[in-house]
């Protein structure tokens, strides 16, 4: 074998993760192993030259560099209980299933080195803001691999488990606030006279450009604002109309409420949320 990567569940995510990892040439084609329920799903990955099949098993027999569980949550046990039947091949294990703990995933894997990953949808486009966690017996090897995987697909970030609910709601469910801050531009265009194709080409280069100088500047987006609000000028009236609507308060408790309820779906009381963190 030679550093072969599996994917236990071929759907939006997977797809997206693996033609990351092969446009940048990290690993090629005949390198990555993968299983799906859906013959739909089997013969895309089969189409793109991949190694294709209904059997979990023969994933994780011939994957001895990393195993995605690309499963939906209710479908992980099952999965985990395929790749234990399997010979250890010496992959580590990195689950993308929402909610799924590493307590959780080192019961049904005893021994087995796993890595939590929430990722985002912007991952079908290559732009992903991922979180991670790793369990208590990986290695330094596994946290460079996986970080390398990850990074294929846009950037990623190590964090405590603790803090993941707080990426879900931040980045994992972030592209949703950001859309309807896209399609708010584009009515406000509309409503100021533009077409509504210019009006949403023109909100969505403008949060995109915006996006690119924090990373690429590295300043704080307070500074590139001021920047921006020229003494009585245009923006800082816009500017203004966005306070007075509470937009900084509203997105910040869309963040939170989010986080909140990550943290309800994973089975933390209301009492310890309050207690704990304080949402």
């Amino acid at each position: 074998m030679a550093n072969n990567i599996g994917f236990i569940g071929y759907g939006m995510m997977a797809s997206s993760l693996v033609g990351g990892i092969i446009a940048k040439k990290i690993r090629t084609p005949d390198q990555i192993y993968c299983s799906d329920v859906y013959p739909p799903a089997r013969e895309a990955a089969a189409k793109k030259g991949y190694n294709s099949t209904d059997c979990n098993a023969f994933v994780c027999t011939h994957s001895d560099s990393v195993i995605f569980l690309a499963v939906k949550p209710n479908c992980v046990f099952d999965a985990c209980l395929d790749i234990m039947k399997a010979k250890d091949g010496g992959a580590v294990i990195v689950s993308i299933a929402a909610g799924v703990t590493l307590d959780t995933l080192e019961h049904a894997l005893p021994g087995r080195r796993v890595v939590r990953v929430m990722p985002n949808t912007p991952c079908l486009v290559g732009e992903a803001a991922s979180g991670f966690s790793l369990g208590r017996h990986c290695t330094e090897d596994d946290r460079t691999l996986v970080k390398t995987l990850l990074d294929a697909v846009g950037i990623s970030m190590e964090v405590n488990e603790n803090l993941l609910n707080a990426v879900t709601g931040l980045s994992g469910s972030g592209p949703a606030y950001v859309f309807q801050f896209i399609e708010a531009l584009s009515d406000g265009g509309v409503r100021a006279g533009l077409p509504r194709n210019v009006a949403t080409m023109l909100a969505a280069q403008t949060v995109k450009g915006a996006a690119e100088m924090v990373l690429k500047t590295g300043k704080h987006p307070g500074e590139l604002k001021d920047n921006v609000t020229s003494p009585g000028g245009t923006t800082i009236a816009g500017v203004e109309a966005l306070e007075k609507g509470g937009f900084r308060a509203a997105t910040i408790s869309a963040v939170t409420s989010a986080t909140k309820r990550s943290m309800q779906l994973g089975g933390t009381s209301d009492e310890m949320i309050h207690n704990k963190y304080g949402l």
